[in-house]
């Protein structure tokens, strides 16, 4: 159903340097950037189309609040703790240490935190370990 996801930020350079280390913890890169008047960085799987963006807006962004979360997808268990700890490392906050979440079923495995702007994501892998 969605085709890509943004959110505006106060600061792309903090921004980007978080979402640079948590996504790639994650197997993302950037795939593309724009230092022009929309100043904004995309992110997806290399050779491929953003799926999500950070873009620089002058007025503070306004992260929604408790209830929404962006759910990015790992490849395994460890990609989760290398993303939960490069988030911490560049300006996130915890929000739920990696584990399991059995309340959510039996296989999901995830990492929460909120980002810099406020905004809460997670990395999880609902499936068997791999």
């Amino acid at each position: 159903m969605l085709h890509h996801l943004s959110f505006g930020v106060a600061d792309l350079s903090r921004s980007a340097a978080f979402y640079d280390a948590v996504l790639g913890a994650l197997g993302f890169v950037r795939v593309w950037s724009d230092d022009g008047p929309d100043r904004a960085v995309g992110y997806g799987r290399a050779g491929g189309g953003d799926k999500f963006a950070i873009k620089q807006r002058t007025a503070a962004p306004i992260a929604p609040p408790a209830g929404f979360h962006l759910a990015f997808a790992a490849a395994d268990r460890a990609a989760i703790h290398r993303f939960h700890a490069a988030a911490l490392a560049h300006g996130g906050a915890d929000n739920g240490a990696p584990g399991p979440r059995p309340h959510y079923g039996a296989d999901y495995y995830a990492a929460f935190v909120i980002d810099p702007d406020g905004y809460r994501i997670e990395a999880v892998l609902n499936g068997p370990p791999a």
